[in-house]
């Protein structure tokens, strides 16, 4: 028998990491971490932000997200009855299924369900995708969906999303969310909520998985130690939960794969493990290799030649999803690798607003522009990314063809995947800037570095004017373009 009602929540969270479903139902509470700092900004800019949308929508609705849980769910019944055109904080329950969805919307025989989100609608998959629905905002409009099915209050169309751009974004669940995508939305749901039914009913058991969604889970803390003391195969960079189970047959621990003799299992491209192939487990062999010796250094597998133009150029963006602006270019610049020659260069969005994005986009883009010729250090797309997104937004600044130029040339260079993911082995758990740079000695001055940590910091700088949180901004990007380029003088000298 089932001892918790589904909702729409545990069916986000299992998307993220299933084992938090387990850990939230019948976890310690007293292992828990305490909440960021950085999910109470998401919690508090969700909310405000949700009644922000409400209190602008010009079409006549009611709203229920003030009354009491069981209130809600009469009065929402009641609504629907009535043929109410939109329905705000609602609550529907059919079964063991128990939804609060944002807004009900009458469309000819029934509602459709939405959410408000603040953040966008869609996400990229990578650069050559077009942008696509999200998972996890997919099974809980599906959820909802399938409640007012069962209810006989469907209506005709799709459910949708009301997104922080102003945009309706519309999920059709009987499409994929992308072309590599076999399933349908409908059914990725039906498997998260076949999946969280079975934990809830203590049918299915989980296991912690180090992934990039811990770093703002409040089990974070448990999860690792656990971890840990398991010499878990999730700790290797790259290797999830979904390579671990075809793993687990062969190699349980980091140890396991570290000690096994890879002619074993590789026959040309191939290998005896299903789903895994050899070039895949070359490399998670390498890297669990690294990380069992007692004095692990990073190693090159492949020839790499940095650009070596007199004068360098480390960048490094900070976006705000929440509020949809990019309020911070960051450029540590250098000349003949001279330390006295180096210095910091920002251009920050002095509010949330398009107007100074804009402008600190203009300042940015003039900026490299003169400093040309020059070598561009950054790590990952996201930078390209960001300023094609600035290029469609400001084409008066500099195109999409100038932008994608720029980030083309032999001078430009991503640290992360021409360099340290694809040619190189590194003995930590994560690959991320954080991660290589706090192994070869770099320290960031702030005690809790973060991309999630700024942007809790540009909210309070925006809402206070605090010139030491300001500052406090700027030293992190700081660090993240410091980083960069100790990194890529470090790789300079293993290349000698």
């Amino acid at each position: 028998m089932l001892t918790e009602m589904i909702t729409a929540s545990m069916l986000y969270d299992y998307v993220q990491c299933p084992h938090r479903v387990t850990l939230d139902l019948f976890g310690d509470r007293a292992d828990r971490d305490e909440v960021s700092a950085f999910v109470e900004l998401l919690w508090e800019r969700g909310n405000a932000f949700e009644a922000e949308v409400i209190e602008k929508t010009e079409e006549p609705f009611l709203s229920f997200r003030d009354e009491p849980p069981t209130e809600r769910l009469r009065l929402t019944s009641e609504a629907m009855v009535a043929r109410e055109p939109l329905i705000h904080g609602g609550r529907v329950v059919s079964d063991d299924l128990l939804g609060e969805p944002d807004l009900l919307r009458l469309q000819g025989s029934g509602y459709v369900p939405g959410d408000i989100k603040s953040g966008a609608g869609t996400e990229r998959g990578n650069e050559d995708d077009d942008r696509k629905p999200k998972k996890h905002y997919a099974v809980q409009l599906a959820f909802y969906a399938d409640i007012l099915r069962r209810k006989g209050h469907m209506g005709d169309g799709n459910p949708f999303v009301w997104d922080i751009h102003g945009e309706e974004v519309v999920y059709d669940l009987d499409s994929s969310r992308g072309p590599r995508i076999k399933a349908s939305m409908w059914e990725e749901y039906e498997e998260a909520l076949e999946a969280t039914r079975a934990i809830a009913s203590r049918s299915a058991t989980t296991a912690a998985a180090w992934a990039g969604s811990c770093k703002q889970c409040h089990w974070r803390s448990a999860c690792k130690l656990q971890l840990e003391a398991a010499d878990d195969l999730t700790l290797i960079p790259e290797l999830g939960r979904a390579t671990r189970e075809k793993l687990s047959g062969v190699f349980g621990t980091v140890g396991d794969l570290a000690a096994a003799e890879l002619e074993t299992f590789i026959s040309g491209s191939k290998t005896t493990i299903k789903g895994v192939g050899a070039k895949v487990l070359a490399r998670l062999h390498a890297r669990a290799c690294l990380q069992k010796e007692d004095d692990p250094q990073p190693y090159f597998v492949e020839h790499v030649e940095l650009p070596g133009d007199r004068f360098e150029l480390f960048f490094d963006v900070e976006t705000d999803p929440m509020r949809g602006v990019c309020y911070l270019h960051g450029f540590v610049e250098r000349a003949d690798s001279d330390p006295e020659s180096e210095r910091y260069v920002p251009f920050l969005a002095e509010e949330p607003s398009a107007e100074a994005e804009e402008a600190a986009f203009a300042k940015a883009w003039a900026y490299v522009d003169s400093s040309n010729p020059s070598a561009l250090f950054y790590y990952s797309p996201y930078e390209k990314t960001t300023w094609l997104q600035l290029a469609e937004r400001y084409p008066g600044i500099a195109t999409s063809t100038q932008v994608t130029g720029l980030f083309e040339t032999d001078a430009a260079f991503d640290l992360y995947h021409g360099l340290v993911r694809s040619k190189m082995i590194w003995p930590t758990r994560g690959l991320g800037i954080k991660d290589v740079a706090a192994f070869l000695g770099f320290e960031w001055r702030d005690v809790e570095p973060s991309g999630a940590a700024s942007i809790q910091w540009y909210h309070e700088w925006v809402e206070s004017g605090s010139a030491e949180t300001r500052q406090r901004i700027l030293e992190y990007n700081e660090d993240d373009c410091l980083a960069m380029r100790v990194l890529a003088d470090v790789i300079r000298g293993l290349a000698t």
